[in-house]
This record gives C-alpha cells, structure tokens and sequence, in this order.
C-alpha cells in the first residue's frame, strides 16, 4: 500500500494527527490524499494514565479509554483515514522520493511519515538510529530518548511527534504536537500557505 502521510503509533500524538489530516478532506489540497495510522498501542504511556487536569476531559478519564475512543472517534469521523491493526514497525528506509515502512506483517510505501511512539529508550526501529539523543527535557536518570528535529521536523519528510519530539510527558503537549505536525502537512500540501483546519458552528 502507498500513502502520502504514514503515522506511526497511536497515542495522543498520533490520534491528534491523524485527526486533523483526516479534517482536511474536504479541502481541495488535501483531495485524494491516502492517510495511514499504525495503531500499536501496547507501549503507549496512556494504558496505565489518570487524568484530572486537561482542559474539557472529566476528571478521571483513563487514558486506556482514550485510545480506544480516539480509534473509534477517527473511524467514525474519518474513515478515509486507514487504521492499520496489529503491527509493529520494524525499519524505515529512505528512498529518493519516499520511504519505506516495514512492519511485523508487511511493507508500505509512504511520501511522509511521522514518527510518533513514546520515548522511552527501548525504541528499536532501524533506520532511526542516528538521530536518537538524550531527552532535553526529562529527568536523565529516566533514560528517556528524543529524535533529534528542528521544528518536529527530523529531515525532509520525516516528522517526529510528541515525547519523542522533545516535549515533556503531558497529555495536552503530546496532543498539541501531533496536531503541529499535521499543520505542518496540510501547509505543504498547500503551496506552503500557512493551514488550519476549524469547524465552526453556523448562526
């Protein structure tokens, strides 16, 4: 399968991305767009999370519920957006004009990928290697990890989003990255014309 944006993992980061991909549809950049989601969720920091403190979630979600709602939130809201079940990637490759992404099962061809799994030091994607240092901004005894990016962009075409991208471990962070990254896409996609996608109530 080839994709024009393949998101790998998700968790807040990945869900908030593949969201606000997904929104554009109707945008005439965004027309036709093949958008993949490799939803392995096993390791994500939200199985074992409580939250209290996010803006518009009652206190005491799960986050354990969240990634499973946000699944069905994307499907219901975005089916044009691919869920691929079940598989853990184990190498991105670059090509000239693309990458290559192989899982435990199969192999796909994406333009973009966004990298957006947690970041923690036991990340063993080859291909990734090079860019991985020391995280900037989490306590070093934790021996947590960053893909080494400016702006969450790693190179051309190679997003990385969340934790993985820098950031501190908070729900609102992780989600407002992703939904950066996607930002950023859509502003390629459209000429580079700075992009945003808003629904609005009609009065």
């Amino acid at each position: 399968m080839n994709y024009d944006v393949l998101i790998i993992g998700a968790g807040a980061a990945g869900l908030s991305c593949a969201l606000v991909l997904g929104s554009a549809k109707d945008k005439a950049f965004a027309e036709g767009k093949q958008i993949g989601i490799i939803t392995h969720q096993k390791t994500s920091h939200l199985q074992n999370a409580l939250f209290n403190n996010v803006l518009a979630l009652k206190p005491g979600t799960l986050g354990k519920d969240i990634l499973r709602d946000g699944k069905s939130q994307l499907k219901a809201l975005y089916p044009h957006v691919s869920q691929i079940e079940n598989e853990k990637v184990k190498t991105i490759k670059k090509q000239v004009d693309s990458y290559t992404v192989v899982t435990s099962k199969k192999t796909y061809q994406s333009k973009i990928v966004v990298v957006a799994v947690g970041y923690t030091n036991l990340l063993n994607i080859e291909g990734l290697e090079s860019y991985i240092e020391p995280h900037p901004k989490a306590a070093r005894e934790k021996n947590r990890i960053w893909l080494k990016n400016t702006e969450h962009l790693i190179e051309k075409n190679l997003y990385v989003a969340g934790t993985l991208a820098g950031w501190r471990s908070q729900f609102a962070i992780a989600s407002g990255s992703g939904a950066h990254v996607a930002t950023d896409i859509l502003t390629l996609w459209n000429g580079g014309k700075h992009t945003k996608v808003h629904d609005k109530i009609i009065v």
